[in-house]
């Protein structure tokens, strides 16, 4: 019985031309014949799960590169990309889905393109306004975001890094940390291994968390730090001594395009390395699946943060030791998302914004309360989503606090794994609730919320009826 029904022949000839490998000996190493091995690449027949598992077995080979799933995550960044206003000819889903299963190799190369123009579009435009102010004289070419390429990356790697986070469990049973109180054994390494203090610092130094000094190797933490954070922040130091070799490996790899992104990348790599010690691997999946992924009671046992907690379910990845896929995405009350990862399929889109009625925004509404929605995206994937806001304030009275939406998705058919599908009438589909990538890419014409027209669909512009369906299109009449 295949797999899947998706064809991935010229997939398999790439795998198979990347490695200087013939049809026979291909065949040979799998153990099928060379004709079978010719006619899965000329995609007469589908790839079969023993096929996979032998690929898997003699190569190590990555599996995601033939699944669907995959297949959907480029559709979904090429939708964004080939729906350009300035595009004369429109390209349909038909095309963009042969593209990407197909082609991915292609695909992943047009997103790249595009990337750059939207870089390249960018300078032009703040070059254009510095002119404009009289301000030719002291310009400079600014580089690439560097967040959004690290962003790139770790969503081109689904949020998994599996050296990192096996490092992490290795360094969690030598040190003998302790579950939800790993701060004594990480402080314990610093010293014995590193001949490095941790001391605190000043209560006047209130905008700063961490800093090191390598001249008398002291790791000052801010006192306002608790016992989570301050974990957090230790083991985060612990990846740049221990981890470099590593982290400059993924980094090396990754081919980015400047210096500070390189250095932005580095940070978020120590990051995710500081989660995976605090919170190890195996450990923290065998828990949350015991607990239904409850996010409050994984809180508790492990003496961390709900963003915290969240974050690391959404990394939980390990080929034969998968947790549920998550998406995660942190957003403020203007619609800015400022962290966004995703283990699925699920893309967040670069034009138009997000959408109203996704319950991650309802969160505001009812601060620190958990919300549930069943919702469903367009293309006909249904998501069960999970939301609360998170408040932070690290100094005293009259000091700003910063308060986000924290949300937590998963695909419909997982929802049953978590407790926050209890009640939810998961088989129904009057309970979910229509949302969109954005307004400007959503093929929803008869929403009601829609707040711009959706680009490459001739509104319905007719002085002489009105429709209460705003920018409504010939198709939302």
């Amino acid at each position: 019985m295949p797999v899947t029904k998706a064809r991935v022949g010229i997939r398999l000839r790439r795998f198979r031309e990347e490695r200087g490998l013939t049809q026979a000996a291909l065949a040979t190493a799998l153990g099928i014949s060379p004709s079978y091995v010719n006619q899965l690449e000329s995609s007469q027949r589908p790839m079969t799960g023993a096929v996979l598992l032998r690929l898997a077995s003699v190569f190590d080979a990555d599996l995601q590169q033939f699944s669907a799933e995959d297949t959907d995550r480029i559709v979904a960044q090429l939708r964004d990309v080939l729906t350009d206003p300035a595009v004369g000819e429109q390209i349909s889903m038909a095309e963009i889905r042969e593209l990407a299963a197909a082609m991915p190799a292609v695909g992943r190369y047009v997103i790249e393109l595009h990337r750059r123009y939207r870089h390249g579009r960018d300078v032009n435009e703040t070059i254009m306004t510095r002119i404009d102010a009289g301000e030719a004289g002291s310009m400079t070419v600014p580089p690439p975001m560097a967040q959004e390429e690290v962003q790139e990356l770790f969503y081109a790697r689904r949020n998994y890094f599996p050296v990192l986070d096996l490092a992490a469990e290795q360094i969690f049973t030598e040190a003998g940390l302790g579950v939800g109180n790993t701060v004594p054994g990480i402080t314990d390494r610093l010293k014995r291994r590193h001949g490095i203090q941790v001391a605190e610092l000043p209560v006047s130094d209130q905008g700063v968390k961490r800093r090191y000094d390598p001249e008398s190797r002291v790791l000052a933490l801010s006192p306002l730090l608790n016992s989570g954070q301050r974990a957090f922040q230790l083991a985060t130091h612990l990846a740049s001594i221990e981890m470099t070799g590593q982290i400059d490996q993924i980094v090396d790899d990754a081919n980015l395009s400047s210096e500070e992104t390189r250095v932005l990348c580095r940070i978020g790599l120590a990051s995710y390395f500081a989660g995976a010690l605090v919170l190890p691997y195996q450990m923290f999946l065998n828990t949350a699946e015991a607990m239904g992924y409850d996010i409050v009671l994984l809180q508790r046992r492990f003496r961390v943060g709900y963003e915290t907690v969240a974050h690391r379910l959404s990394t939980l990845q390990r080929p034969g030791a998968r947790g549920v896929p998550f998406i995660f995405v942190r957003v403020d009350r203007a619609g800015n998302i400022s962290k966004r990862q995703s283990a699925t399929s699920f893309h967040f889109s670069r034009v138009g914004g997000s959408c109203p009625y996704w319950n991650v925004y309802e969160a505001f509404t009812r601060p620190t309360e958990i919300h549930t929605q069943l919702a469903q995206m367009p293309d006909g994937r249904s998501y069960l989503w999970v939301a609360r806001t998170v408040t932070r304030r690290y100094g005293g009275y009259g000091t700003l606090s910063k308060t986000f939406a924290i949300g937590l998705g998963c695909d419909l058919r997982h929802a049953h794994r978590l407790v926050y599908s209890h009640g939810l009438d998961l088989a129904s589909p009057s309970a979910l609730v229509p949302i969109g990538p954005g307004c400007k890419v959503c093929d929803r014409d008869s929403c009601p919320q829609r707040a711009f027209p959706a680009i490459g669909k001739p509104l319905d512009a007719n002085p002489h009826h009105g429709s209460f369906i705003p920018y409504a299109t010939d198709a939302g009449r």
